[in-house]
């Protein structure tokens, strides 16, 4: 092996197990940083019993977490070394294919793999944790026909996107990587528009929310902020599980509020609306359209050092595979692009958790009230089995929302301004 190829080598493993340990670390400072006494501010929402409970949640979540991330770093550092790469690579050609057919192959059976040595920790975590923890409704059923629909969408829409890579890095040149960036962002905003209509309700159901007390709530703050929608949706999130949450889809006219049918069930139409207030926040902030361009700027930044690095021989020598060809240099590619991907995600919960605050601002100004808004925080703590009190570095590196307790004070600071 060539020294540069070593030096690949030796840096992508670093990389695997760097993660690793800072992970095993994290973890740890976040279960130690577990307060058994309960909050002052959830006195009243979390009973003893329950928040007991949820301390039982985390630790086993966590610990099954390690476990998986564990034997994950083990399969891949072994699937590495011992050629694993090539050999998907000899399997993808002996069909005879030309180079973006055999691309295609490559790319869907490393899928199917990893997939499939996945399989048994989402049975697990399903069936077994959720299940326990009374959050899992689930049925076989339902969980084998949420992967065969994963899989026809993968194929119906990543097959011709990965197509469409391969092509343009075949023949558009030095430039190439900008001719795939541009191309890609058209398909992302495609995809952002087709989503509500096309693949979510592949999924899902969803069905106009019921004229009524909350129907007519929503309109009306609706109205006063000039929000234009499609319409008001409910999902049917019961369907796999009892855990409640809201959401917008869409852009423009096209704009839906979905609303998870567990989230209608256990909160007042006061909790609901500052709820959407909430979300309605990030729209009037322009937070999704910051979101956005961030997702086109670092694609465009992560195909740029793509391009240096996409036909070095040294690194397909690296993970064993024969023959150089762009379909391997874009997934070799990932491990090299993943600390830089990590710091980027860092970045991005760091803007994501002042776009929170801001939200729950603009929730609190326009709605104009903040006990409801803190107790639909609360009550979604509590269903879910929340975390109150994580680690800040866990914070640091994972949350892309503020902890809830740190939510709420800033709440409570907004209105007795506003006051």
């Amino acid at each position: 092996m060539s020294k540069h190829a070593i030096w690949y080598l030796s840096f992508v493993l670093a990389v695997i197990f760097v993660d690793y340990i800072v992970s095993l670390v994290v973890e740890r400072l976040n279960l130690k940083h577990v307060k058994t006494e309960l909050p002052e501010e959830f006195v009243g929402f979390y009973d003893a019993e329950k928040y007991k409970k949820s301390q039982l949640y985390l630790r086993e979540n966590t610990g099954f977490e390690l476990i998986a991330e564990t034997i994950s770093v083990i399969i891949t550092v072994a699937f590495i070394l011992a050629g694993g790469f090539g050999f998907m690579d000899y399997f993808a050609r002996q069909f005879g294919f030309g180079e973006i057919i055999t691309g295609i192959v490559f790319a869907f059976s490393l899928k199917f793999l990893a997939d499939f040595i996945n399989l048994p920790f989402s049975v697990y975590h399903t069936f077994v944790i959720e299940e326990k923890f009374g959050f899992n409704k689930t049925t076989v059923r339902t969980f084998v026909a949420d992967i065969l629909k994963g899989w026809a969408l993968g194929f119906a829409i990543g097959g011709p996107v990965l197509a469409c890579v391969i092509w343009i890095f075949m023949k558009l040149g030095p430039m190439a990587w900008f001719y795939c960036w541009v191309s890609l962002t058209v398909i992302q905003l495609m995809l952002t528009f087709a989503a509500p209509v096309l693949i979510m309700p592949i999924f899902n159901k969803f069905k106009p929310l019921a004229e009524g007390e909350l129907e007519t709530a929503i309109r009306d703050y609706s109205e006063k902020l000039k929000f234009k929608m499609k319409g008001i949706y409910t999902m049917d999130g019961s369907r796999r599980s009892s855990k409640s949450n809201a959401f917008f889809t869409g852009f423009g006219r096209f704009r839906r509020i979905v609303l998870f049918d567990t989230l209608i069930e256990k909160h007042t139409t006061n909790e609901l609306v500052s709820v959407l207030a909430h979300e309605m926040g990030h729209y009037k902030k322009q937070h999704i359209v910051w979101n956005m361009a961030v997702s086109v700027i670092s694609t465009g930044l992560m195909l740029y050092i793509l391009s240096f690095f996409i036909g070095h021989g040294s690194l397909f020598e690296a993970f064993r595979m024969k023959t150089v060809s762009i379909y391997g240099g874009l997934v070799l590619f990932g491990f090299l692009y993943s600390p830089i991907n990590t710091i980027l995600g860092i970045a991005m919960n760091h803007v994501s958790r002042k776009h929170e605050y801001e939200a729950d601002e603009f929730a609190v100004s326009t709605y104009g009230k903040p006990d409801s808004m803190i107790n639909a925080l609360k009550k979604l703590s509590v269903d879910n089995l929340s975390n109150l009190t994580p680690h800040p570095f866990k914070v640091f590196l994972d949350y892309s929302h503020p902890p809830v307790l740190e939510r709420i004070s800033k709440i409570r600071e907004m209105a007795n301004i506003r006051s």
